[in-house]
């Protein structure tokens, strides 16, 4: 299967999920209207802008550290179990123990790969924190707004909003939507049309991260 089988996962995709979560990790934290009452996932947004800001910022990291920092730091934000297994939709429930272990780890390599490709482009962009909805006694969506300091176009900022669950005992990302696209929707959908061209052949799909994984180093 070749690379322009999933176009969206090598161009939109890729950059959707690069620019959210770089941003969350990245982006220094604007000054915006205090929530009248924070919440943990309000609150677990805005620590992590500013420790994901310093990991970027600090000087006396090289290259390399810097990167490794930022991937330990990353990893501790995210459930990639969690959103991994829900990308893979109906066929997660055909699918062997061993075949969804293998499909997260590649999928925890694809992402960060695709994280450090991308985040130090957004590292001078400004997040500001709008808002914060509970959904349910453990699920919140904290709304953000990317402002781009050298933007004189006067269109209104990108709206990315983060969806944060607390049933696991601490808070963590388990999605990400920019301009009202859901990430793990849209991955959802690319891994199920690619598992559907390919017989729900999960090792194929496996491979196929992996590749895109293996370009993004490079």
């Amino acid at each position: 299967m070749s690379d322009a089988s999933l176009p969206l996962m090598r161009r939109g995709l890729l950059k959707r999920a690069a620019l959210a979560l770089s941003l969350l990790a990245a982006a220094p934290l604007a000054a915006g209207p205090a929530l009248a009452a924070p919440d943990p996932a309000a609150t677990f947004v805005n620590d992590n802008i500013q420790k994901g800001l310093a990991i970027l910022n600090d000087k006396s990291l090289s290259q390399a550290k810097k990167r490794e920092e930022f991937e330990h730091f990353l990893l501790s934000l995210v459930d990639v179990r969690r959103i991994a297994v829900f990308t893979l939709g109906q066929y997660r429930r055909s699918a062997s123990p061993a075949d969804v272990d293998a499909f997260v780890a590649a999928f925890q390599n694809y992402a960060v790969a695709a994280y450090q490709s991308y985040f130090s482009k957004y590292s001078n962009q400004t997040l500001k924190v709008t808002g914060s909805t509970q959904r349910a006694p453990t699920d919140y969506i904290v709304t953000t707004q990317m402002i781009d300091p050298k933007d004189s176009s006067g269109r209104p900022p990108l709206e990315v909003d983060f969806r944060v669950r607390t049933d696991t005992g601490k808070p963590v990302l388990v999605d990400v939507a920019v301009a009202g696209v859901w990430l793990s929707l849209e991955q959802r959908d690319q891994f199920t049309a690619f598992l559907g061209q390919n017989n729900g052949n999960i090792s194929a799909l496996i491979t196929h991260l992996s590749d895109l994984a293996q370009n993004l180093g490079k």
